[in-house]
């Protein structure tokens, strides 16, 4: 028993090695002139410089990439649990014909890739003046984002009794109040888990980003792409946008860890 233990703590310990060293690696970039990085390979920075994060909060070009990207990923979390809040409750309490053809084409939606609907979306935007904005970016992505938001929350939703919504009507709750009021906090760990989701989807979507935006909305996925110029790569000021495009994903984890869990657990995720 002992040795299996040992085993297993070894395993998970080089798992987390293993995980946590490109990460490690990518700080360690961060810090380091890009002479120093093209030079040999070195575990720790030997000439450490804070110049590749300077230039990145010094150049408006590049934190404004941060503060775009930001934008849209929030404006689609929002735009993404308002529609799929009302869709996935009528899915949970109400039976009607084709509930569940539709709710699998619903989901389907969420199968395909988002090179599929590049050039519908350009045209579309372009024709009506959304190229180039916030709002461009954040429709296209709840297009994917919808979906997953309404399958989940469904499933969370189902999981409340029936009898919860009966009594409320009784005390004399209309739905707009017994909706925010009751049914809302019931299932904040499924509206946790989703906007988990929905944030990681449109906070790494690059494709659309891209192609949608061109200067005034470009996310800093695309921005990243300058550090390619005719000199060479750039190394260290890629090492450092990569880092500070970790930092909101992991703080996101971090609030929303135990809704996250507990939604495992339901097996709802």
């Amino acid at each position: 028993m002992r040795n299996a233990n040992l085993r297993g703590r070894l395993g998970l310990a080089l798992y987390i090695v293993l995980l946590l060293l490109p990460i490690y690696w990518l700080v360690n970039m961060s810090f380091k002139t890009n002479t120093e990085i093209l030079s040999g390979l070195s575990f720790f920075p030997e000439n450490f410089t804070l110049a590749n994060y300077a230039k990145i909060f010094s150049d408006a070009t590049w934190y404004m990439g941060y503060v775009n990207s930001i934008f849209y990923v929030s404006m689609n979390m929002v735009i993404s649990l308002l529609v799929a809040l009302p869709a996935a409750y009528a899915f949970s309490r109400y039976k009607f014909i084709g509930d569940k053809h539709m709710f699998f084409w619903l989901l389907s939606n969420r199968m395909a890739p988002p090179a599929v609907f590049l050039l519908p979306f350009f045209q579309l935007y372009s024709s009506v003046g959304l190229f180039d904005t916030h709002i461009a970016v954040a429709l296209a992505h709840c297009l994917f984002n919808v979906p997953l938001a309404v399958w989940i929350l469904e499933g969370f939703m189902s999981g409340v009794p029936r009898e919860i919504d009966e009594t409320a009507y009784i005390d004399g709750y209309s739905f707009p109040k017994f909706f925010v009021r009751i049914f809302i906090p019931l299932i904040r760990s499924g509206i946790g888990v989703t906007a988990f989701f929905c944030f990681m989807f449109s906070w790494v979507e690059l494709l659309l980003a891209r192609t949608l935006t061109s200067v005034d909305a470009k996310p800093i996925g695309a921005i990243m792409t300058r550090t390619v110029s005719a000199s060479g790569m750039d190394w260290g000021l890629l090492a450092a946008a990569g880092v500070l495009t970790i930092i909101p994903g992991m703080l996101v984890i971090y609030f929303v860890r135990n809704h996250v869990a507990k939604g495992f657990a339901l097996g709802r995720v």
